[in-house]
Formats: C-alpha cells, sequence, structure tokens
C-alpha cells in the first residue's frame, strides 16, 4: 500500500529531481530541474525550496566546477545569485566556435525594461546574441544597480573565468546618480575592466550613454549638474575604448534615448522596442568590424510601448521607491550642485563649471598613461543665456568614424574636433 505522505528525506540521501512534462528545454541536451512530485515545499537544509513545485534553478555540473573556479560557489548547499546563460543558436556544420558572449554592466545591460512573457529580462544583449554566427552561448554577469566599480570587480572575475570571446561594458550611469561621484575612480575601475579584458583576446564592446537629466526632463539647474557629469563619464569611456581597441558605439545621439516609444515605462530605461535599437546598433558595428554576424536584430517590437498609464503606475508602486532610495545619497549632492548652478548663473561664471569638469576628466585619463587625453575631451560650448536668465541646451554631436580606430567628433560653432585614441 502507497503510504498518504513521503517519508522524509534520510540523511545523506540526495534527493533527485525527475524530469517530468513539463521540463522546458534550456539548451542542447538540457533539461530544467523539477522538483521530485514527492516533495510539497519544506524548505530544505539547503534553502532552494521555496514552495510546492517550485525549485531554485541550480547549475548543471559542469557550470558547478566553473563557478567554483571562479569563487562564486559559497559552500554546500549556498550558491550566490548567477548569471543567466542563453544557448542561442546551433553551430553550423562547418565546425566553427560558437562565439561566447559576456555580458557586464548595470540594468540596461540585464535587459530591464524588456521583459518575457515569463517574467524574466530579455534585452539588448540577448538580442543581439541571437544575430552572432555560428552561434553564441551568453553568460549575462549584467545587474541591476551595478556601478563601475561592481564591474571591475565581482562581474570581471566570473567573466575572465569564463573566457570569453566578446564582452560588452556598459556601465557608469548609476554613478552618475549618485553622491560623490568621483570621475578619477570611474576612470580607474573601467581601465581596469577594459584592458583586462581585451587582454584575453576578446572583442570588447562599449557605448556612451544619454543624459538622464535630458532623458527625464529635469529643470536646468539639476540637469546641467547631472548632464555634466555624464559628459565626464562618455569622455572617459570613449577615450578609453579607443585607447584599449574596443569598439565604441555613441549610444546617447541613438533614437532609443530620446524617442517616446523606445523608452520602457520608468522613462530611464529602453523599453522593447529601444533594446531592439540598441542591439540591431551593436551588430552593424560588428558587422563593420569584420566579425561574422547573421541577420540583424528585428526592429519591430511584439507588443505596443508602453503608454502614460504605465509610467504613472510605475511612479506610484516602483518609482517612489527609487527615489526614496536615493534621498539621502544623491538628492542631498544634487541640491547642492543645483544651488551652484543658480549662483554661477547669476553672476555669468557658468562656463567655468564646464571647464572644471574637463580638467578633472583630462586629469584623470592622464593619471592612467593618456598622456593627450587634454586634447582627447570633447570642447564643451557655454550654454548661452536666455533673457529670463535660463541657460539654453547646447548642440553637441559626435559621429562615429571607422578605421584604425573608433574615433569621435564633437560638433561646435568652429566646425569639427577630431578625437582620436
Amino acid at each position: 500500500m502507497t503510504p498518504a505522505h513521503p517519508e522524509p528525506p534520510q540523511p545523506g540521501r540526495r534527493e533527485t529531481a525527475t524530469p517530468t512534462a513539463s521540463d522546458t528545454p534550456q539548451g542542447r541536451g538540457e533539461l530544467r530541474a523539477q522538483p521530485p512530485r514527492c516533495e510539497t515545499g519544506p524548505v530544505t537544509a539547503s534553502g532552494t525550496l521555496q514552495g510546492r513545485g517550485e525549485l531554485r534553478a541550480q547549475p548543471r555540473r559542469r557550470e558547478r566546477a566553473e563557478l567554483a573556479a571562479s569563487g562564486t560557489l559559497q559552500g554546500r548547499g549556498e550558491l550566490r545569485a548567477q548569471p543567466r546563460r542563453r544557448d542561442v543558436a546551433d553551430a553550423t556544420a562547418s565546425g566553427t566556435p560558437r562565439a561566447r558572449f559576456a555580458v557586464l554592466g548595470d540594468s540596461l545591460s540585464e535587459g530591464v525594461g524588456d521583459p518575457t512573457p515569463g517574467g524574466e529580462w530579455r534585452g539588448w544583449a540577448a538580442l543581439l546574441a541571437e544575430g552572432l554566427q555560428p552561434g553564441a552561448d551568453i553568460l549575462n554577469l549584467a545587474r541591476s544597480g551595478a556601478r563601475t566599480g561592481d564591474v571591475a570587480g565581482r562581474q570581471l572575475s566570473a567573466a575572465l573565468s569564463w573566457r570569453p570571446t566578446i564582452a560588452s561594458v556598459l556601465v557608469g550611469g548609476n554613478d552618475t546618480l549618485r553622491g560623490g561621484f568621483d570621475i578619477p575612480t570611474v576612470a580607474t575601475e573601467l581601465h581596469t575592466a577594459l584592458g583586462a579584458l581585451r587582454a584575453t583576446g576578446a572583442t570588447v564592446l562599449t557605448a556612451c550613454l544619454p543624459d538622464p537629466g535630458t532623458v527625464l526632463g529635469l529643470p536646468w539647474p539639476l540637469a546641467r549638474p547631472l548632464g555634466r557629469r555624464m559628459t565626464a563619464l562618455n569622455d572617459t569611456v570613449h577615450a578609453l575604448s579607443a585607447h584599449h581597441g574596443a569598439l565604441h558605439l555613441h549610444a546617447a545621439e541613438r533614437p532609443w534615448a530620446t524617442s517616446p516609444g523606445a523608452l520602457s515605462a520608468d522613462r530611464l530605461h529602453p523599453s522593447e522596442a529601444g533594446h531592439r535599437m540598441l542591439a540591431a546598433d551593436f551588430h552593424a558595428l560588428l558587422a563593420g568590424s569584420g566579425m561574422p554576424v547573421g541577420a540583424p536584430p528585428r526592429l519591430e517590437p511584439d507588443g505596443p510601448p508602453p503608454g502614460r498609464a504605465a509610467s504613472v503606475c510605475w511612479m506610484a508602486t516602483r518609482g517612489t521607491k527609487w527615489i526614496a532610495d536615493r534621498c539621502t545619497d544623491l538628492l542631498p549632492d544634487l541640491l547642492r550642485l543645483a544651488a551652484e548652478e543658480y549662483r554661477h548663473t547669476a553672476r555669468g561664471t557658468a562656463p567655468l563649471l564646464d571647464h572644471a569638469a574637463r580638467e578633472a576628466t583630462a586629469a584623470a585619463l592622464e593619471s592612467l598613461g593618456l598622456s593627450a587625453a587634454r586634447a582627447h575631451v570633447p570642447p564643451t560650448v557655454p550654454a548661452p543665456l536666455h533673457s529670463a536668465g535660463r541657460p539654453e541646451r547646447s548642440a553637441t554631436k559626435r559621429i562615429l568614424v571607422p578605421g584604425a580606430d573608433w574615433a569621435a567628433a564633437a560638433s561646435d560653432s568652429s566646425g569639427t574636433t577630431p578625437i582620436t585614441g
């Protein structure tokens, strides 16, 4: 007679998950682990069972060995949050090795703003991987809230142990939205990450990021200090990308950064359409470099863009927490910067703030061995004043120039100044 309830597991016995009809293929020859039918939800010693029929995904045996080598396994039954890995295509019959694509960065590369029906994030990196030839394995290490120190630390260590052939480093936006933003620290950490990845022979992708003050439509006393920080970050990323031979995309000037339908409900991350645009831009960049690629990612989204109702809902739920988290960090610093902006604007000395930011960026780059860094920093045109005393937005355009190195140019009233690595 079958007992009414299963016997509890005995000490020293390992419960094995039996694949069921509901198992979902994750890759070639891989099934998602399912809990045994007899389990009804008790939490085990390892803390993996969360409820009835739910089991936290565990790495395969080969992955566990790789994770242990990179220092992510802490002990028996304990595992840190792991990066998502997708097999997006099978290798062709030609025997050409599949690409190994490591994704480093923050929520932008994690895929925030592009949800899947299953509730996970997809994002531009997964869309790009689908267009690589003869296929690609992707290791997404990007995490929401990550800063340059996180990328140069834990993420870089895990990526190097995985031995990628392609790596992307898109980070720094969270640094500009924190109190105590320090461009020398940001430059040093980016220099470490890019240098280590390029030393392995990997092709490295980087990008300039849009100005959050402009995207959010903040008042000019708040927008200009944030814009100054983002300019320093982008100039640093550009100079280091040229120095290390990375493929650099000026994403800040692309449509997803400003088009309403290309932004998600939070107005800070791309929507599905925006992620598709970004993936297509990187696909074109890789194709232009001579890397074998397949068809470019499709630009048409699967669903409609988020409307105003979605933005209001986000602000009422998650947005208030996002703001509260920064009330004790960014807000005091930003209010100080806004007061300084007001004071300098009233005195007509606002260009001094721009000059100081350029000098700090140049000094940070020079400290890393970029001897001509000051000549590499794009000139910033001082914003003229309206009759009401409000500075107008300056139109600075950067273009992508193909050649031995990727270069950029900043256009002002005096013409175009090339910037090289």
